[in-house]
């Protein structure tokens, strides 16, 4: 997930319903649109135009914050950073609900019949926390 700060007033609600069409935030992981998709729209969520792409050098100058899913893509993005102020807009999306745990989202397919609900529900977890932070900032 990418974040914008210049945008921050029309993203917020978008983190908030996870919704990630908005200009400003993309994800950069691959769906399975049958099973994801199937349970989005259980949730309300329509990720029919949702896209996946390679993340970029340029990301670090479009972006002001970069939230990876898991330690390796973590580890993947900062590579590509060319300086520390890049590194320091990288981060894992679940630390903002267990700080400081580096814990990964897990593969909802290996979660049973519960996998994409559990993984669902961290990641709006996570993101409400982040749009309540940039609702108090803003």
């Amino acid at each position: 997930i990418l974040i914008n700060e210049a945008t921050l007033n029309t993203i917020t609600l978008t983190l908030t319903h996870g919704v990630l069409d908005d200009k400003s935030i993309m994800s950069i992981e691959l769906l399975d649109r049958s099973q994801e998709s199937g349970y989005a729209r259980q949730n309300g969520l329509n990720i029919t135009n949702q896209r996946a792409r390679k993340f970029t050098k340029q990301d670090f100058e479009d972006f002001d914050i970069i939230y990876a899913m898991d330690n390796s893509n973590y580890q993947n993005i900062i590579a590509l950073a060319e300086n520390s102020q890049q590194k320091e807009k990288v981060k894992l999306i679940l630390n903002e609900s267990f700080p400081d745990k580096n814990l990964d989202v897990p593969d909802p397919y290996y979660g049973g019949d519960k996998g994409f609900e559990n993984v669902y529900n961290m990641l709006d977890n996570a993101c409400e926390i982040i749009a309540k932070r940039i609702n108090t900032s803003s």
